[in-house]
Formats: C-alpha cells, sequence, structure tokens
C-alpha cells in the first residue's frame, strides 16, 4: 500500500469517526475504529482518543502481529478487534462503539442470547444477520477477547453484555453502515418493546440471505 492511499485511510477514518461522534453514537472517548492493510498491518485509533476529533497523523500503526509501530499508542480494546480480524479474513474494518440505544439492548433481561435483536428490517438482515450476546467481563479483561473470537467466525457483529457492538465489515464504509443499522434497529426494537411487533419470517429471511449474500 502506497503513502497515498494509506493516508487516504487515515483520513476517513477521521471523517467516519466525526460523522458518528457528531450524530451521538458515541461519546467522550468511548469507541475505536480499525482497518486492515494491504501488508497484514492495520490503522488503528489511539487509546483515549475522541472520534470526533481525531489528527489522521496520529493514529495509531501495527504490524501484522499487532505489534505497535508508530502513531499514538492503539487503544487498550485493540485485543477485540485483533479476535475478530482472527476469525475473518474476509473482514477490512471493524467499528466499536458504546451506542446508546445498542447498549440499552444488551442490558435487557430476557433477549435470546443467540440473536438479540429479531429481523425487523430487510436492510438490517442485510447489513447485520443474527447478532449473539457475549457475556460480561470487565473491560480490559483478554477472557473477552476469547468470548469474541468463540463468535466471531459465524458472525460479523456481536453485542457486547452492558458494554456495546463490535461490528466487522468489507471495508470502513461496510462497518460503519452495519455500525448504524444496528443502532437503528436497536432504537426501533426498544420503542416496540411491548407491541409484538411483525417481524420478517423465516423465509423472508431465507431469501434476502439467498439474494444478499453477506
Amino acid at each position: 500500500m502506497s503513502v497515498h492511499e494509506e493516508n487516504a485511510l487515515r483520513e476517513q477514518i477521521s471523517i467516519l469517526g466525526k460523522s458518528l461522534f457528531d450524530r451521538g453514537l458515541t461519546m467522550g472517548s468511548s469507541g475505536n475504529i480499525s482497518v486492515r492493510l494491504d501488508d497484514g498491518g492495520w490503522l488503528m485509533t489511539p487509546t483515549n482518543a475522541c472520534l470526533g476529533r481525531l489528527d489522521p497523523a496520529r493514529i495509531s500503526r501495527l504490524d501484522g502481529q499487532g505489534q505497535w509501530l508508530d502513531g499514538d499508542k492503539p487503544t487498550k480494546e485493540q485485543f477485540l478487534h485483533m479476535a475478530m480480524y482472527a476469525e475473518r479474513p474476509q473482514s477490512g474494518a471493524i467499528v466499536h462503539l458504546h451506542s446508546t440505544h445498542s447498549v440499552a439492548v444488551s442490558c435487557l433481561p430476557g433477549i435470546d442470547h443467540c440473536d438479540c435483536i429479531p429481523p425487523l428490517t430487510a436492510y438490517y438482515v442485510m447489513r447485520v444477520g443474527k447478532l449473539p450476546l457475549v457475556p460480561y467481563h470487565v473491560p480490559g479483561d483478554p477472557k473477552l477477547g476469547d468470548a469474541v473470537r468463540g463468535l466471531a467466525g459465524k458472525h460479523s457483529a456481536v453485542l457486547l453484555a452492558n458494554h456495546g457492538p463490535v461490528v466487522a465489515g468489507k471495508n470502513l464504509e461496510a462497518a460503519v453502515y452495519a455500525t448504524e443499522e444496528l443502532e437503528e434497529t436497536a432504537k426501533l426494537f426498544l420503542l416496540l418493546r411491548g407491541e409484538n411487533p411483525r417481524a420478517l419470517s423465516e423465509e423472508q429471511v431465507a431469501e434476502l440471505q439467498r439474494r444478499f449474500p453477506a
């Protein structure tokens, strides 16, 4: 990858990070973004960085083994990204947020831990699919990475209990779009609780999966 291409990715991370922050999908210094590079390394947002005020030049660069090469120190949740990438070689980017409605769903009793949100819309099925719940772990606990790794091979998105979503995509735009779709569907799910909403049928979901394979 050329320096020009890497710099373009740094700019894209900063622009999309600011967009997520400005629309309230993450707050303070929460949330992190990573992108896979052609040489097997990664760009990753730094620890304690606000996604709304990223400096492209200070975004962390890691080698193929996840070792920090330059830029600011990478997010302390680096292990979440590495766990997803390890099981998803087809994924080019990952977004992890503490988005309000998704976190709210992760705190609810009685949700299906294998699929936290029902298939309410076609675009949710197409961009997210099934969303398993990862049991609660203290932030920074390496066992959380192990728990994510156990699910990432079958799912492009997981929901961390009392924490937030981790979403992978073929590129950064795809990962951001899927994260936004997840947050909006979580909001719908909360609005419709107690209303017995009509979700898509198994046949309708299967048709979407055939016509729009991940």
